[in-house]
């Protein structure tokens, strides 16, 4: 089958299976793992241009919701918190959207940005893990059990809310201003964010990562709509470099991711918090590393 937007030709069913296996692995951290569906589309795809960012943000339309309802039912979706990290990212995303067209049009210094920023979320993972543990050898906080979270206090300053026996408060200034650079990096990359923000919430904010998951997938949602507009928008001043969205590739995508990101909430609270970091991070070193190998 021909995908005449991006050029890409392949049986309707290699995107949606794609798009299934992984999802359901990076929904159980709260990630839609549009992050890897972008390596995936330019090297077994070989869809290289700019439109390959706003085609993974309609993969991010589509296959989000499942996962935040799955989350919502039982009781984990943060609304402060989803509220804050929208209101930061946006700004970003549209901003990115341009870097993406002006700066980075070229395929190969695109995979080597997008193997750096890939770099980076893993080592802070790892990092995190490693703290984590230590931390736990001297009592503190391990977070590695899912539970129904409960708002305690919202205002300008900071949220609380307590999981688990254990109460949590965040600065929503620190958050917002982090969601800010997430968002311009998500903006570029074509992600909505929650492969950038999940990793620093739990590292710098202590944040259990089973309470963060489903208000991450929920602003990748709102950051992702915001994105294919923009790129849509864009794309009629630079029609030379297929700026607009592959609608029916990124559709297949969707409805793959569907069914993987449903799954994959379901099934995150029967694996630990530590193990979730592992498998993120181990993730995130092999698609940084065949980005590299794209790039060099």
């Amino acid at each position: 089958m021909l995908f005449p937007v991006s050029g890409v030709e392949c049986s309707p069913l290699l995107p949606m299976a794609a798009a299934f296996c992984i999802s359901f692995l990076t929904s159980m951290g709260g990630i839609s793992g549009a992050f890897l569906l972008l390596p995936f589309q330019i090297s077994v795809l070989g869809y290289i241009h700019p439109g390959v960012s706003a085609t993974n943000q309609v993969f991010n339309i589509v296959a989000c919701p499942s996962g935040v309802w799955r989350y919502w039912r039982e009781g984990r979706l943060l609304g402060p918190l989803t509220l804050i990290m929208a209101l930061g990212t946006l700004p970003g995303v549209f901003a990115g959207a341009l870097i993406r067209v002006t700066l980075l049009p070229d395929a190969a210094r695109f995979a080597l940005f997008a193997a750096l920023v890939l770099l980076y979320m893993a080592g802070r993972l790892l990092w995190d893990v490693w703290r984590s543990r230590h931390g736990a050898a001297k009592g503190g906080r391990s977070g590695g059990k899912a539970a129904p979270c409960r708002i305690v206090s919202f205002n300008l300053r900071e949220f609380v809310f307590a999981s688990g026996g254990e109460s949590y408060a965040v600065s929503c200034r620190a958050v917002f201003l982090l969601s800010l650079v997430v968002g311009l990096v998500g903006g570029i990359y074509g992600i909505g964010g929650g492969a950038i923000m999940v990793p620093f919430l739990i590292a710098f904010f202590g944040l259990p990562v089973h309470a963060v998951a489903g208000a991450s997938l929920f602003c990748t949602f709102l950051t992702s709509v915001a994105g294919v507009c923009f790129y849509s928008l864009l794309a009629p001043f630079w029609p030379a470099l297929g700026v607009r969205p592959d609608w029916l590739l990124g559709l297949l995508f969707g409805v793959g991711g569907m069914g993987g990101m449903y799954l994959g909430a379901r099934c995150q609270k029967f694996v630990s918090a530590r193990m979730l970091k592992y498998l993120l991070a181990a993730i995130l070193l092999f698609t940084a590393i065949r980005c590299l190998g794209q790039a060099l």
